[in-house]
């Protein structure tokens, strides 16, 4: 019996597929043993239903005097993330005025479309809403008018969700995106780096962490960014106007999540602000999951998640710069501002505005196992160094072996002397082919004390070693990754696996 082009694969069809790409060998019994937990039926269901590529933007044109906007249609949503049931709101400009529609997708995979309609509002009359001013530390919060409210309805699951905005007078197109969350439990929890996604946002033109007035890529306090404004064009290592209005979730975490979803794993959403906020929530997952550039925590985010570990709670940062500035949020979570690095022993470096708080000094790499660490900038191959490593299991690799481009632009490096720590990956660093430039990555596993583990992939790029969804636009700066690799999908089917295996074990004993 075939299967329909749109029904997401089993756990089983996924191994197979993977371990068929020639590269792999792996006994039946081997292969049985690979299948993780239950699979979820809600995200397997939701993909199977009809997708669509009208998610994505036909047409957006950016401002050539703000570099970054697009005023004839932009928005924000009220809320980062919401629950099912909650409302949240739109706020939409158009300049020059003209009638609007939303229409609301959630991303995933569908058949490989990438997205599916889940409902079209509109259209509306839209207005010229006011430029916010800009406050002592440079925050611009927008206080526009609510285009329309949306109560979530109960049968929406968890994910990441755009809102495709459409000026009806030009066709003209942008996004505003939200995450709906849920408190079920799950295997795995993907955490969206979004508050590292805010603190990148010029909009509406140079206001972002990195800018105090003078100089676009200041490093320092007493700046404050907030979410209560669109997302502009993304300003950093590529050119994707298509993106506008997503943050960086296209750039460098869809393809992670086109791929869990066509494989049915069980996943749940979350935003930043929830790992901030929600200490208890982390601990209904097998595995709390950090892709891509998660680079901006706050305290209260590395003190949860280190008590998740603790807890038993398997972490996998498959991204890169993780865990490196310091922000502090206000008390409502829109806002924040950075306030110092998560830097190695003797280098932390803490800002005026961190005088109440100086006290702490935690380490990056006390909670990923490696760290951003100068340069944190570059690339490299990945060279295996343990192949005798469980992360390693039946894709072939030797001692030596290398995955050309995958390290890459931003990295960790200078392990934790964490007991049980083991460097699965090391190389050095390059700004192009033949130019070292000192660094040193290293992607590493450390045990938890509860038979759980941290993996440290080292890399904002892995997930362009999982799939190429619709709109996805490679990167090339330092190295180019190559794409779906069938090594690096068995390596992270290793990692989830394992998460899995290791709490239904926990769980047996208690």
């Amino acid at each position: 019996m075939s299967r329909s082009p749109n029904r997401p694969l089993s756990r089983r069809q996924a191994m197979q597929r993977i371990i068929g790409a020639g590269v792999l060998t792996l006994s039946q019994e081997n292969t049985s043993n690979a299948v993780p937990s239950m699979p979820n039926k809600s995200v397997r269901q939701e993909n199977s239903l009809p997708g669509t590529r009208e998610w994505m933007l036909d047409r957006t044109r950016i401002d050539p005097v703000s570099r970054y906007r697009c005023p004839w249609i932009e928005g924000y949503c009220s809320k980062t993330s919401v629950r099912r049931g909650e409302f949240i709101s739109f706020h939409v400009s158009t300049n020059p005025v003209s009638k609007f529609t939303i229409d609301i997708y959630r991303l995933g995979y569908y058949g490989g479309t990438g997205g599916r309609l889940m409902k079209s509002l509109g259209s509306f009359q839209g207005r010229v809403q006011p430029e916010p001013a800009v406050d002592p530390k440079r925050l611009r919060s927008c206080h526009w008018e609510v285009a329309t409210r949306l109560r979530i309805p109960r049968h929406w699951i968890s994910g990441v969700y755009v809102a495709k905005l459409t000026a009806e007078r030009e066709g003209l197109q942008s996004y505003a995106i939200f995450i709906i969350r849920d408190d079920r439990k799950a295997d795995f929890v993907f955490q969206c780096s979004d508050s590292t996604w805010q603190a990148y946002n010029r909009w509406p033109s140079q206001f972002s962490l990195y800018d105090d007035g003078k100089s676009q890529w200041y490093w320092g306090g007493n700046v404050q960014v907030g979410f209560n404004r669109p997302y502009g064009k993304y300003c950093q290592i590529l050119d994707q106007p298509l993106s506008l209005g997503s943050g960086e979730f296209f750039l460098w975490e869809f393809p992670f999540v086109f791929w869990l979803e066509e494989h049915g794993f069980d996943v749940t959403y979350i935003s930043n602000l929830d790992t901030h906020a929600d200490p208890k929530g982390l601990l209904r997952s097998k595995g709390l999951l950090s892709v891509g550039h998660d680079e901006y925590w706050s305290i209260e985010m590395y003190r949860n998640v280190q008590a998740a570990i603790k807890a038993g709670v398997n972490v996998g940062f498959f991204s890169g710069n993780a865990v490196c500035g310091r922000i502090l949020f206000d008390p409502m979570g829109r806002v924040f501002e950075r306030v110092g690095v998560f830097g190695p022993p003797g280098g932390t470096r803490e800002f005026d505005s961190m005088a109440s708080i100086a006290h702490e000094r935690p380490y990056g790499n006390e909670l990923i196992g490696a760290h951003s660490t100068g340069p944190v900038t570059g690339g490299s191959d990945w060279i295996c160094t343990q192949p005798e490593h469980w992360l390693y299991e039946g894709t072939g690799m030797k001692k030596g072996d290398r995955i050309p481009g995958v390290i890459g632009w931003e990295w960790h490096g200078d392990p934790a002397p964490i007991p049980g720590l083991e460097i699965v990956a090391t190389g050095t660093t390059h700004d192009a082919p033949g130019k070292p430039n000192g660094g040193v990555y290293t992607a590493t596993v450390y045990p938890g004390s509860k038979g759980n583990f941290v993996f440290n992939a080292s890399t904002c790029w892995w997930g362009d070693g999982l799939s190429q969804p619709p709109g996805y636009i490679r990167p090339k700066v330092y190295t180019e990754p190559k794409g779906p690799n069938p090594l690096i999908q068995r390596m992270t089917l290793n990692v989830l696996e394992r998460m899995c295996q290791r709490s239904k074990s926990k769980s047996k004993k208690t």
